[in-house]
């Protein structure tokens, strides 16, 4: 396991960008550029979130019309999905630390837009199926998220991800409030063609808008190994994986419940569910972000994030007990939204903290390989189970279990520290020289972690700026720049 300044040993990285800053700084620390890389990239996750979130609401009913209808077989077009994500996280987040990641988030766009039209053009369930697995293959999360951690520094990197993670939540919102308008108009076929314009408007904002990182370092693969073993049963990180899981696992199992819900219990038509859809997730959206301003600026993210997973763990009780009309229905959707909003803040924020250094892209892979298993076994679990006549309260039951069970781990997580990231560079001295300083490096007082790049004459070090020996660490014959 990883364990503080333990780190510091030869290293060859996955790979490492360095991008030029401007010193004009911005909005809340930020400069010009780092701004424009987070807007951009979550403009990118915006559009790509938007296409896939919308069919949540309506593909149980609108599949309806679908030749070769049942279903599990709903339920196997939303979990194909998650499942060829997942299995490409790894390998694509790998081959980012090889090529340039900005055009592989392109190439994954324009597939994305590619499979929507396939189901948009699909009168079949099948059709659909073959058309969501192949926007799968358009796996760019684990890439986007390395390459925003790329562009920007560290002390500022929680910030970057939280703004990401929210506008995952929003898209969220505004999907489930779009989705059914569209498909009142134009049914399943409507909403997957708007998909794709979705995906093909992100593809273009990053070919415009998201700057390239100038330099890169060639990975060693089998230090990526390693760290990938290492990351995968690192306690911390495994406790958010695993919440990531089950949070998308439920969301997938749950969202075949909830439009037929409205429809039978509080016999609204179809087309009428945007309109509860829009004031329940404005209403969440905006009261999350009190909570997360506590949790960023006042340092309580395990408080947080346990409240997150207890409010979701109770809307979705509410919405399985307390069904019978509009208001309780509401009231369950207003407790389940903000904690999704919340909790899609919150992790790959966390992740970021926690990460160890050196490991940004593996640690990513993993998350983004858990986060989508979610949706991949959800969306087939909720449709075996209504397949199997299971009642559609007991399903959301199971689900409240799971997030509760999640909680026990969070309260035995232990609080992220708060560090800040440096560069050391070794301008003029050799390899030997260099490797002859790590072990001085390492036992600086403040230096929780550091992985030195002996061949590039650099290293990677967290610091805790409040015990920091700077003495010490000036006696180093390095230049250290804050990243």
């Amino acid at each position: 396991m990883f364990s503080g300044a333990q780190l510091a040993i030869e290293y060859t990285p996955t790979l490492v960008f360095l991008v030029d800053q401007p010193e004009f700084v911005t909005v809340n620390g930020l400069t010009s550029t780092e701004l424009r890389s987070v807007l951009a990239l979550a403009g990118i996750f915006a559009s790509r979130m938007m296409g896939l979130f919308m069919i949540m609401p309506v593909i149980a009913l609108y599949g309806r019309h679908l030749t070769s209808y049942t279903p599990e077989r709903v339920g196997l077009a939303i979990g194909i999905y998650g499942l060829v994500q997942a299995c490409l996280q790894i390998p694509l987040g790998r081959l980012s630390d090889r090529i340039p990641r900005k055009p592989l988030i392109i190439a994954g766009m324009l597939l994305f837009a590619f499979g929507a039209a396939v189901s948009a053009l699909s009168s079949s369930i099948w059709g659909v199926i073959l058309g969501r697995g192949i926007q799968g293959a358009g796996a760019i999360s684990a890439v986007a998220m390395a390459l925003l951690a790329d562009l920007t520094r560290e002390e500022h990197r929680t910030k970057a991800m939280a703004v990401v993670g929210m506008t995952i939540g929003l898209s969220f919102s505004v999907a489930f409030v779009v989705g059914p308008l569209l498909a009142g108009h134009g049914g399943l076929s409507l909403v997957f063609w708007a998909t794709a314009a979705m995906a093909l408007l992100g593809a273009l904002l990053c070919f415009i808008a998201v700057p390239q990182p100038q330099l890169s370092f060639h990975a060693n693969p089998g230090a990526s190994l390693m760290s990938l073993r290492q990351l995968a049963f690192h306690p911390q990180l495994l406790r958010l994986n695993v919440g990531v899981f089950f949070l998308h696992l439920v969301m997938a199992s749950s969202w075949l419940l909830v439009p037929v819900m409205l429809r039978d219990h509080a016999h609204l038509p179809v087309a009428q569910h945007a309109w509860v859809y829009l004031p329940v997730m404005l209403t969440a959206f905006i009261s999350v972000i009190p909570f997360i301003i506590i949790a960023e600026k006042h340092q309580h993210m395990k408080l947080m994030l346990a409240l997150a997973a207890a409010t979701m763990s109770l809307g979705l009780i509410s919405l399985a007990l307390f069904n019978a009309s509009l208001s309780n229905i509401v009231i369950g959707l207003f407790l389940y939204f903000m904690a999704f909003n919340l909790l899609e803040a919150l992790l790959p924020s966390l992740i970021s903290k926690i990460t160890p250094v050196g490991t940004k892209g593996s640690a990513m892979g993993l998350f983004s390989t858990f986060q989508f298993l979610g949706p991949a076994l959800g969306g087939w679990m909720g449709g075996y189970l209504l397949t199997e006549h299971v009642a559609p309260n007991h399903i959301l039951l199971i689900g409240a279990a799971m997030i509760a069970g999640w909680l026990i781990m969070i309260l035995s997580m232990r609080p992220p520290r708060h560090l800040t990231s440096m560069t050391l560079h070794f301008d003029g001295l050799n390899r030997a020289q260099i490797l002859e300083l790590s072990p001085a490096i390492a036992a600086i007082t403040g230096v929780e972690e550091s992985v030195i790049l002996a061949d590039e004459q650099m290293a990677f070090l967290k610091v805790d700026h409040h015990r920091l020996d700077q003495p010490a660490l000036d006696r180093i014959p390095a230049r250290a720049v804050a990243v």
